[in-house]
């Protein structure tokens, strides 16, 4: 692992981590004190396509983009992880190599919990178990849902989803009303360009469905970005 590395706090781990909260007290413990944290800066890799899979990873704080590039060099982008995300989990279960790469989009700092710790707790902690299967059928929702949005859906339609993906309290329930992301950053998780992605988002934000701030967007109405374009 690169430089940069601290042990994850207590404090860390139970404010962005939805599993964490309901973990047995030794759990806990063991989670916290076997899970380090990386900074991580824009544009620097998180992990690799094709490497072996030997961490379980979220955002403790920032922005990261899941995503790959094909043998044409063309990229696309399955989704953006905010704070308090994990994902990883099904490639530690079926212990294949890792299917994509994982780039910050801003400065973050990553959890990188081993596959000996993640095992454990699987072995040993039935509300971890319960929240993996939580965690996996949120996770092909929302997957089925992005490829329903590419193929159906318009650009501004993509942006609107793109925006809401980031709010999934499941997936991400460290996100709060707002999430610092610029319009380059909402153009790769829509699949547009940076100017495609503005005209999206000053049109929503005159249907009242979010505010523009410097550096960062403000939901307003969450449900109305979920059905924005199928109503």
């Amino acid at each position: 692992m690169a430089d940069n590395v601290a042990m994850v706090t207590f404090e860390e781990l139970r404010s962005a981590s939805l599993w964490a909260e309901s973990l047995e007290t030794a759990a806990l413990d063991r989670a916290m004190r076997e899970t380090v944290v990386r900074e991580v800066n824009p544009g620097e890799s998180v992990c690799r396509v094709g490497e072996a899979v030997e961490y379980w990873n979220g955002v403790i704080d920032g922005l990261v983009k899941i995503n790959k590039i094909s043998v044409e060099g063309k990229s696309i982008t399955f989704t953006g992880v905010p704070r308090g995300g994990w994902w990883g989990e099904g490639s530690l279960i079926k212990r294949e190599a890792r299917r994509y790469d994982v780039t910050a989009l801003r400065k973050s700092r990553v959890a990188y919990m081993p596959r000996a710790t993640f095992e454990w707790l699987i072995d040993n902690s039935i509300p971890f178990n319960k929240f993996l299967i939580k965690q996996l059928n949120e996770r092909l929702g929302q997957f089925i849902a992005a490829i329903e949005h590419e193929r159906l859906l318009d650009p501004d339609a993509r942006v609107a989803r793109a925006i809401a993906s980031l709010f999934n309290p499941i997936l991400y329930p460290g996100a709060g009303p707002e999430v610092q992301i610029s319009q380059e950053e909402i153009g790769y998780l829509s699949g547009s360009s940076r100017q495609r992605a503005n005209q999206a988002l000053q049109l929503l934000e005159k249907a009242g469905l979010l505010r523009l701030e410097y550096g960062s967007i403000r939901v307003l109405d969450l449900e109305g970005l979920q059905r924005y374009g199928t109503v």
